[in-house]
């Protein structure tokens, strides 16, 4: 495998926060999309490119992997545990005259592209798992309300995936089997899928709760009587106590954002009252608010 400097590919440095590698991502993920640059080739192979390093600075554990070991990071942990078996040899030739450096050196050399081809040790093939690629999928809140099917594209292949009702911001789901190819036969790795998800509603979500002011006429939080307010699947009607006070909250039971993976059950949503005063009275109803304040000091 060539190296390639992912770092150059984002256009960051390698100081750069793993917040700065998201952005980074995004704005060159947008420029290169192959919707924004249909039959343009060397836009695609860019494309494929941001996602690759993406997949590998995106994720903290991989980027540590990349920093030490460059090309080579996907089998940083056979090399650890290669360094290991050097010093546990090293230190057990010692006394038995084993294992010395130079044997390691041949050891090393067939599992990370040494002389013996195909990677065996020990007269045994080792097999590596497959490299897993991690994306993110960017998603407004009132797409993940139902249950749905979407087509991604990962590495040029397309992947049809079920996207369950209620998953949150930030919530990462794994898909077997869809990452990179193994080497001499071993599995491959899987498909990490991070959801990124936008409010642009008048709801705030908290869990599975659901919460939005409404604002009341004065006359009806006074008197009392029925309203109609939206909830996020639709307008519900509402009564309406007499004497209601600003900023009381009430339960719509059942009314929030469904459970994950728990179908038909959902959360609660909470609806605060903020009473709007009138404006641009008349001479009358100024009269009429003046008796009703001379009514209330007499009280």
């Amino acid at each position: 495998m060539d190296y390639i400097d992912y770092y150059k590919v984002l256009d960051i440095t390698k100081n750069a926060s793993q917040a700065e590698v998201k952005k980074a991502y995004r704005k060159l993920a947008r420029k290169f999309h192959p919707d924004v640059n249909p039959n343009d080739p060397e836009a695609e192979r860019k494309f494929k490119q941001i996602n690759e390093a993406h997949e590998v600075l995106g994720n903290p554990e991989n980027r540590k992997k990349y920093d030490a070991y460059g090309k080579d990071w996907q089998h940083a942990d056979e090399i650890e545990k290669a360094k290991k078996a050097q010093q546990q040899q090293g230190y057990r030739s010692q006394s038995t005259g084993g294992f010395g450096e130079h044997d390691f050196s041949d050891f090393f050399e067939s599992m990370f592209g040494g002389r013996p081809s195909g990677g065996f040790t020990g007269g045994r093939q080792v097999k590596y798992r497959g490299q897993d690629f991690n994306a993110e999928l960017q998603l407004q809140l009132k797409d993940v309300y139902t249950t749905h099917k979407r087509t991604l594209t990962i590495n040029g292949k397309n992947i049809r995936i079920t996207i369950p009702a209620g998953i949150e911001n930030g919530q990462t789901i794994k898909i077997k089997g869809h990452g990179g190819p193994g080497r001499n036969g071993g599995p491959k790795g899987d498909l990490l899928i991070t959801f990124a998800i936008d409010n642009n509603t008048p709801f705030k979500r908290d869990g599975n709760n659901l919460h939005r002011t409404v604002e009341l006429d004065l006359y009806t939080a006074i008197l009392g009587g029925e309203i109609t307010v939206e909830t996020f699947d639709g307008k519900v009607k509402l009564k309406v106590k007499p004497e209601t006070q600003n900023g009381t909250r009430i339960k719509l039971k059942s009314k929030g954002f469904p459970v994950y993976k728990k179908e038909g059950h959902f959360g609660d949503l909470f609806l605060t009252f903020n009473i709007k005063m009138p404006t641009g009275l008349s001479t009358k109803e100024k009269e009429l608010f003046e008796e009703l304040a001379h009514l209330n000091k007499r009280k």
